[in-house]
């Protein structure tokens, strides 16, 4: 049995290998980008339900939050392909390269924090500056939380994987983060 199901496995890594790399590579970072957004957006509002916070399903969070999700996907993919461009990690001096990555990525993190709060509050009929406003009071919580969670997991992607896949996997470990961002966002 565990040879068939390794058997199916690696049957489908040949099937998706050709999606991660060229021109499809950032279709689907983009694509996973708002699937997990808005599948973290699902999680949350489920939780929100079964603890009498929310009576109601609201689909349009959820697609704005998809929509967020989509458009953060580009910014991602192009921004950790500069940063392998600009800080190769090779030989003995990758931990340094690594700690660097990890270094220089979490001072742009309030790149990301603002780009999901203001693009979230647009899509929901707020003016810009109440958008950044949202951001600037909630930013110190949103910050310290992403301190928390993730250098340790940005040091696991840049010294373990290969480049086409750290945008994914950094969508499968956001899937929880996500359920964060849309409690953080939509708190009453």
């Amino acid at each position: 049995m565990l040879g068939r199901v390794t058997q199916q496995f690696a049957a489908l890594v040949r099937f998706s290998k050709p999606f991660f790399t060229g021109q499809y590579l950032v279709i689907i970072n983009t694509a996973s980008c708002g699937v997990l957004l808005g599948a973290g957006d699902v999680i949350e509002q489920s939780l929100e339900r079964r603890q009498k916070l929310a009576e109601n399903w609201d689909t349009v969070r959820t697609v704005h939050m998809f929509f967020t999700g989509c458009s953060m996907g580009p910014l991602l993919h192009y921004w950790y392909s500069w940063l392998d461009r600009r800080i190769p990690a090779k030989g003995v001096k990758s931990i340094k390269s690594v700690t660097l990555k990890v270094t220089i990525d979490q001072i742009f993190s309030p790149v990301f924090g603002c780009w999901y709060f203001v693009s979230m509050g647009l899509f929901e009929g707020h003016s810009w500056a109440e958008s950044w406003n949202e951001f600037r009071e909630k930013f110190w919580e949103y910050y310290t939380a992403e301190l928390c969670v993730w250098p340790a997991c940005q040091m696991i992607n840049f010294l373990f994987l290969p480049p086409a896949y750290r945008v994914l996997f950094v969508n499968t470990v956001i899937l929880g983060w996500n359920v964060y961002l849309s409690y953080l966002k939509h708190r009453r």
